[in-house]
């Protein structure tokens, strides 16, 4: 039997943590964070939250270790309703990010906390 994604969601969404725009903007005002937009670079040229990197969930764990050597640093991810960045957080947490936060809610709140 398949599931569906939003079933997926919820699966992955017990081993994540998820907090609004307005939390994580006022958390990451006080760390040295990293906000990374997991959406396609197509939809994330055509609108983009300030201060974020576009990393899109297809490549964010090879491309992050990389750009990204230390596991503590918090992470903070996006996408447009926040069922990508759930799969992508969760996936970094294996990769071992000890810190990824999701930010859920609709992306229209996320660009307003963080203009």
């Amino acid at each position: 039997m398949l599931k569906s994604i939003p079933e997926l969601v919820k699966e992955a969404s017990a081993n994540v943590r998820k907090i609004s725009a307005a939390q994580a903007q006022q958390e990451m005002a006080n760390k040295d964070a990293l906000l990374i937009d997991v959406r396609e670079p197509i939809e994330h040229q055509k609108h983009a939250v300030p201060g974020s990197v576009n990393i899109p969930r297809g490549v964010l764990e090879m491309q992050l270790v990389e750009r990204e050597k230390d596991p503590a640093r918090p992470i903070y991810l996006h996408c447009a309703t926040s069922g990508r960045a759930t799969f992508a957080a969760e996936q970094l947490a294996r990769v071992g990010y000890k810190d990824v936060t999701v930010i859920s809610c609709k992306f229209a709140d996320i660009v307003e906390s963080f203009s």
